[in-house]
């Protein structure tokens, strides 16, 4: 084994039970309805997928017809993905209360977990929010207070909602791993959490990933704070800005600050080999770069 990629001893962290490296995709549009979503992901050769379950830049959309539902949890092709999750709208910000954005994120947050529900997808990965210069504190504890008050709201539904790690940019909350766990230790029920990594967006927060080790030193740290079984997906993008930017901008596998070893790495991290990875860098509509990009990444997994 090659010894910049080797696994060391020095930062060893729980393994997984099971060896599956290869569940793997990408953000994938769903143009013409989320069945079609199904179809593009197989044509480019995903095992995983991400998807919008409605315009992820608008408050609310009309609800899902019986028909749509169907074509989605029973498309012929569902059963070739072993892992479907989705992405909430970059309009949801639970970090500040008492506004009608505030009550719009809610409302629009709960329609997008019903529509999880009903197409059977079990994540729903969401960004904490912005403290738009309330302070870290206030944040985190409207958030804890909003998402208690989903919860509360909708009790029996399945879905989970993954927190994502992010670059910090402006008053945003979840660049620090302590920001996450804050929050998933004081809600009500924490065991409706989840958590996903970004790459590029830890990258850009500070938290060095890039080669010799500093992806297994980072991972270790986030077991310590954050324990590794609730991590749901990884999002692996590299990033355009440098470490500790704090701007969140993704780039091309290789072609960014953080290089191609690291992605080496967690390809075949023995305890990150269950969790499905989602691209999430620039692609055309012809999802092109996708192909490209997983090509590179299955090349890495030693058999």
């Amino acid at each position: 084994m090659n010894q910049q990629t080797k696994i060391t001893t020095n930062y060893k962290l729980p393994v997984a039970n099971g060896t599956h490296h290869d569940c793997l995709g990408s953000h994938i549009p769903t143009i013409g309805g989320a069945s079609r979503a199904i179809d593009r992901a197989i044509e480019i050769g995903c095992t995983a997928m991400q998807i919008f379950v409605k315009n992820n830049m608008q408050w609310f959309a009309k609800p899902l017809s019986e028909e749509e539902v169907n074509s989605f949890i029973h498309h012929p092709l569902r059963s070739h993905l072993k892992a479907v999750i989705a992405h909430a709208g970059y309009l949801i910000n639970l970090a500040v209360e008492n506004s009608e954005n505030h009550e719009k994120s809610l409302q629009s947050l709960s329609e997008e977990l019903i529509r999880c529900d009903q197409l059977q997808i079990p994540f729903l990965v969401l960004h904490p929010g912005a403290h738009l210069g309330k302070g870290i504190e206030h944040g985190i504890h409207c958030v804890i207070q909003s998402l208690n008050q989903i919860h509360q709201h909708l009790p029996h539904l399945k879905v989970r909602i993954a927190l994502e790690t992010t670059a910090g940019q402006g008053t945003c909350l979840g660049s620090r791993f302590e920001e996450i766990a804050e929050i998933i230790a004081r809600i009500n029920d924490p065991e409706r959490l989840r958590i996903c990594f970004d790459t590029a967006h830890v990258f850009a927060a500070g938290y060095d990933l890039s080669m010799p080790h500093g992806a297994e030193k980072v991972f270790a740290r986030l077991n310590k704070i954050l324990p590794l079984h609730q991590l749901c997906a990884i999002h692996l993008n590299d990033s355009k800005s440098g470490l500790n930017s704090h701007v969140d901008r993704h780039e091309h596998l290789g072609e960014g600050k953080i290089g191609t070893e690291t992605f080496r790495w967690i390809m075949n991290a023995p305890e990150l080999a269950m969790l499905p990875k989602i691209l999430e860098t620039p692609k055309g509509k012809d999802l092109a770069e996708d192909i490209i990009a997983m090509k590179l990444l299955r090349s890495f997994i030693k058999r």
